[in-house]
């Protein structure tokens, strides 16, 4: 009998024993929340991010949109409804979109206004992945998959058993262009719908082609069809209609989906990167795809939660900005111009802000993956030859919002890391040309750039908006300029002037209150003056958040608010102080106000970009523990894999990558120097494989949620006493160990010999 026992027990126990064994290893994609900052709205951002499907750069993202047309909150988590599954180059709701389009199927009756077709939808019949998308449309009975190339899209529509089996295509509005072509079974045509200009001559050329022949067709405009009409030209909102028959319940209908900004034969061409694939070898390819790029870092815990922060944040930093070049029939690079209207040859991106993405996102890209960056240098180079300066924002030209001339932070770290292979010298011309001269609209070149140069700021009654804060950020741009100037052998006398104008934070310091204040023509204070008032002389912030924008020189800075003693005082005052604010200048609380006011952080506001790099500021000033702390607090406290996981905007992979470099243990403090100031690493291991074939090892073996204290380091075995790491030193591989303690220690970096770099010190 017991033997009898046994034997059913081995039986029982082999199969699960096998199965174990087959079941395939967790891989760094899975880790991915895609939805991870959806649950968002325009008074509240908890990231304002939208589940992108897609791969890593490519020039287009897909995502389900449950948002009206024109609409930037394209998809948010809380909706219950999805009209369409839109191709999107958005980089944030506030930028709003370009070049769009979308396909949506319908069962029943013809339904092609975006209202009358939207479906309801549940999260549970939902899978968000990067590489692929399904989800259950209840009103139609109809399961839709899709997966992605760089430039192309399968779709896979699961129908019930019906003769009105449709898809809609959506043209949007302003001219677009639709044609049905039922003998090769597509959907042609382009859009010109864009947000923010002035671009020439744009043209998103679409082809869409079904492996099942047409059974009605037709062409649409707003809420009237037009059956039979296989072509369309209008200004409003148009689009496309076709149908099958479907003989069986879950008939599958597939469709490739190919795009371009240059024409339709090269459209014709991007069609080519499905190849011959099937559906879900497409699903494989982009899995492994996403695996390769997540792969260049391993991390290792003991809490799940924090793996998946992770690789969530870093799937976002991946995205943008978007390839806008393609590959022609004969293999040569092109791109569409969004300033001469022309096809010129060569690589160009569109997407992003350096307002944001100076700070962490590029310089991310020059340690973990500097080659896609080499193609941005040269894609910068494009934009300065084609349009004349350098964009501060582009989307995918030159866009009128943000400040600063942040390009040349973009420009200057990524040689000054070690990127070769481009023509500097020009980038080089291009930093000085933007750097002296207002460009085309406001926020290109610099904006009050004969009163800075002449007074050493903006003045602030000269109407001219945020004059402080440009003035901090022309100031250290000056200072990127000055050491790419450096790092070329060019004239000390040019080099100098830039050294000297990197200086002119200087001439906005109060030192009545210690902080950075708004200054007239005359060199008297603006008056009235409040510290917590955002906007005005800052760009949404205040002056408790724009005090700290002196990245190059915070001695410098210290010494003029008093010393180490008062500076750590400031320091410690932005947490202890309760979030009050004036909202005035923007007549209302705008989201970014009201995310710092409900986080319980004082004044920090990190939920956007101008104070994120605070934190590790008492690395300068010989109290490192309490950056240590501060940096842990916010990780742990601020970022979540779920749909309200960010603090506020995620901002084209900023926000992200604070928290990626964090994670490390280090930060950027400065870009335009080779210093990463160290924090206090999240995980017990963590290895990073370089482009150079090295690996980095990061080990912090006694890591925990309360051991977050930094005792001791080692790189390679030797005692690291500074409170910063080389990037290049990082470059040659290795290992750093940390030593966490539960207890501050009070000793270590505390020495004038340990801060990190500033120009006053050089």
């Amino acid at each position: 009998m017991m033997r009898s026992f046994f034997l059913c027990l081995t039986v029982f126990i082999a199969p699960f024993v096998s199965a174990q064994k087959q079941r395939p290893a967790i891989e760094p994609v899975d880790y991915v929340n895609t939805l991870m900052g959806t649950d968002s709205k325009p008074s509240l951002s908890n990231g304002n991010t939208y589940p992108a499907i897609g791969l890593p750069w490519g020039m287009n993202l897909w995502t389900p949109q449950t948002g009206a047309n024109g609409n930037g909150w394209q998809y948010t988590y809380s909706a219950d409804k999805i009209r369409g599954f839109k191709q999107t180059h958005q980089p944030s709701p506030w930028m709003n979109d370009y070049g769009m389009f979308s396909l949506m199927p319908v069962t029943g009756k013809a339904r092609f206004d975006q209202e009358e077709r939207a479906s309801w939808f549940s999260h549970k019949a939902e899978i968000a992945k990067p590489y692929y998308y399904s989800v259950y449309l209840a009103d139609h009975d109809v399961t839709t998959e899709l997966t992605t190339t760089e430039r192309a899209a399968m779709f896979r529509f699961s129908f019930p058993k019906t003769d009105s089996a449709f898809v809609v295509l959506d043209a949007f509005d302003k001219e677009s262009f639709v044609e049905i072509i039922p003998s090769k079974k597509r959907i042609v045509g382009y859009t010109t719908k864009y947000s923010r200009g002035p671009i020439k001559n744009f043209r998103n050329y679409f082809i869409v082609e079904f492996d099942q022949p047409f059974t009605t067709m037709g062409t649409w405009v707003e809420k009237e069809l037009q059956q039979n009409r296989l072509s369309l030209t209008h200004d409003k909102n148009n689009g496309a209609l076709v149908s099958f028959s479907i003989g069986k319940r879950n008939g599958q209908v597939h469709a490739k989906v190919a795009s371009s900004f240059i024409s339709m034969e090269q459209a014709e061409q991007n069609l080519t990167e499905l190849g011959t694939s099937s559906f879900d070898q497409l699903v494989a390819a982009g899995r492994n795809k996403w695996n390769e790029v997540l792969g260049k870092i391993k991390v290792e815990g003991d809490d799940m939660d924090q793996i998946r922060t992770f690789y969530s944040c870093l799937y976002r930093m991946v995205f943008f900005p978007n390839k806008l070049y393609e590959i022609n029939k004969e293999g040569k690079i092109l791109h569409y111009s969004p300033y001469t209207g022309e096809v010129q040859p060569g690589y160009m991106f569109a997407g992003t802000g350096f307002w944001d993405t100076f700070r962490a996102l590029y310089p991310f890209l020059n340690l973990v993956y500097p080659t896609i960056n080499k193609e941005m240098q040269e894609g910068l180079i494009n934009d300065y030859k084609e349009g004349g300066f350098l964009p501060e924002w582009s989307s995918p030209g030159y866009a009128n919002i943000m400040i600063g001339n942040n390009s040349a932070s973009v420009v200057a770290d990524a040689y000054i890391k070690g990127l070769r292979g481009y023509a500097i010298d020009t980038l080089y011309q291009a930093l000085l040309h933007g750097a002296n001269n207002e460009g085309p609209m406001d926020a290109v070149g610099r904006k009050g750039v004969e009163y800075y140069n002449r007074l050493g700021y903006v003045p602030y009654d000269v109407k001219i908006r945020e004059n402080a804060a440009r003035t901090l950020e022309y100031a250290y741009d000056d200072f990127t300029i000055y050491q790419l100037g450096k790092a070329l052998n060019r004239p000390k006398e040019e080099t100098e002037l830039y050294r000297k104008r990197s200086l002119n934070y200087k001439n906005l310091f109060d030192p009545q209150h210690k902080l950075m204040r708004g200054k007239n023509q005359d060199g008297s204070f603006q008056t009235p003056f409040n510290p917590f008032k955002w906007g005005d002389a800052f760009t949404e912030g205040n002056s408790w958040h724009y005090s700290w924008s002196v990245f190059h020189d915070i001695a410098g800075l210290m010494k003029l608010m008093g010393g180490r003693n008062d500076f750590n005082t400031m320091l410690d005052s932005v947490f202890s102080m309760p979030p009050v604010f004036d909202e005035s200048y923007y007549r209302g609380v705008i989201h970014e106000i009201r995310e710092m006011q409900i986080m319980n952080m004082g004044q920090y506001a990190h939920g956007n970009q101008p104070i994120q790099h605070m934190l590790y500021l008492y690395n300068y000033s010989g109290q490192p523990w309490k950056s240590q702390a501060r940096v842990r607090e916010a990780m742990e406290k601020l970022y979540f894999a779920r749909p309200d996981g960010y603090c506020g905007d995620e901002d084209n992979g900023q926000t992200s990558a604070w928290y990626v470099f964090s994670a490390m243990g280090f930060y950027p403090v400065c870009p335009g120097t080779d210093q990463y100031v160290i924090g206090s690493p999240l995980f017990k291991k963590m290895s990073i494989q370089l482009e150079n074939g090295k690996q980095l090892q990061i080990q912090a073996a006694s890591n925990s949620k309360k051991k977050i204290y930094v005792d001791a380091i080692k790189l390679n075995g030797k005692p690291v006493m500074k409170n910063w790491f080389s990037h290049f030193d990082l470059l040659q591989g290795g290992r750093i160990d940390f030593t966490m303690s539960e207890m501050p220690n009070k000793l270590r970096g505390t020495t004038d010999a340990a801060v990190p770099f500033s120009l006053s010190n050089e």
